[in-house]
């Protein structure tokens, strides 16, 4: 794992799920070389975990403002931390495991 990497964790609030929201998401992060995983919440959120280098998550971070076309994405809840390496790709998650 690079040390420069970093860990993205966003809560993307709006007309986000339904939308292909997910979809986009996937491509851009691969686009990106971003690694990690995105996932429809219960309460109509979309909860974003990324890793890689600093400048790709910061253009993911710009990218979820606007998401995908029929997006009206209200809020980005952004919080950052060291990359822990634990992802190999970027995918859609259906149900997250505690």
């Amino acid at each position: 794992m690079n040390e420069a990497n970093k860990r993205l964790h966003a809560i993307v609030s709006g007309r986000v799920q339904g939308v292909s929201f997910r979809y986009h998401t996937t491509l851009e992060a691969e686009r990106l070389g971003i690694t990690g995983w995105v996932y429809n919440r219960a309460d109509r959120t979309v909860e974003v975990v990324a890793e890689g280098d600093e400048d790709a998550l910061k253009a993911l971070e710009t990218w979820l403002h606007e998401g995908s076309p029929a997006a009206d994405v209200t809020g980005v809840e952004a919080n950052w931390s060291e990359a822990t390496g634990e992802f190999e790709i970027f995918k859609t998650v259906y149900r997250k495991v505690s």
